[in-house]
């Protein structure tokens, strides 16, 4: 299929994970860009009911929620023959998805190893850390806390071909991450873009909204 020359070229959301120390990212590509993205901020305000001193003090950044729907279906890739489709359908990209959910075998197998020798604390393993890219205008550390499949068709080996996937993403903030962290420069450099942009949408004066020689101060 042939498209307008001078059409732009279309971005694709994904999700990035990282084994930290390895730099060699794991990228997983939503193969079809949802066509919406819902997205909830909780404000970390200082101070509690009647302290005046604090009312207008903030905390931190605030914790933002996103939550995205996605489609997975292998039919085009099934007509073209192509081969992991045939033999696993979309098995290997569920998979992908499910594992930022699951702590690194490695980690589970040496932790069990440490138990089983009567070690008294164990650290609980790290989850993998994780991009959410949604343009260049933003790339942001997060978290999986939601993460809900509903598989809608198979092939004769009962390999899923098409499933929704509804992801639940929590932002990691500065508040969340430690300096020596690069999630926490990545978020930093997220809200600096963010005042940036936000210069854009400001008017210069209060003309526009109270008319006249308007002053507040």
């Amino acid at each position: 299929m042939t498209t307008f020359p001078g059409s732009p070229r279309l971005l694709k959301g994904a999700l990035v994970t990282l084994a930290l120390p390895n730099p060699i990212p794991t990228v997983i590509p939503f193969q079809y860009n949802p066509e919406t993205l819902s997205r909830s901020l909780e404000i970390q305000a200082g101070g509690g009911e009647g302290d005046r001193s604090e009312v207008l003090r903030l905390k931190g950044a605030p914790v933002e929620s996103i939550k995205l729907d996605i489609e997975l279906d292998a039919t085009d890739r099934l007509a073209e023959g192509d081969e992991s489709a045939v033999n696993l359908g979309i098995h290997p990209q569920l998979a992908a998805l499910e594992l930022l959910a699951y702590p690194q075998t490695g980690v589970v197998i040496a932790n069990t190893i440490l138990m089983a020798l009567g070690t008294i604390e164990i650290i609980p393993p790290d989850a993998p850390f994780t991009l959410f890219i949604w343009g260049a205008k933003r790339v942001l550390p997060v978290r999986l806390s939601e993460l809900s499949i509903t598989e809608e068709a198979y092939d004769v080996n009962l390999n899923p071909i098409r499933a929704k996937v509804s992801l639940g993403l929590r932002v990691l903030t500065y508040n969340d991450l430690p300096l020596s962290h690069p999630g926490y420069g990545l978020f930093l450099a997220h809200q600096v873009v963010k005042e940036a942009l936000a210069i854009v949408a400001r008017a210069n004066n209060l003309d526009a909204v109270l008319g006249g020689n308007a002053r507040l101060l």
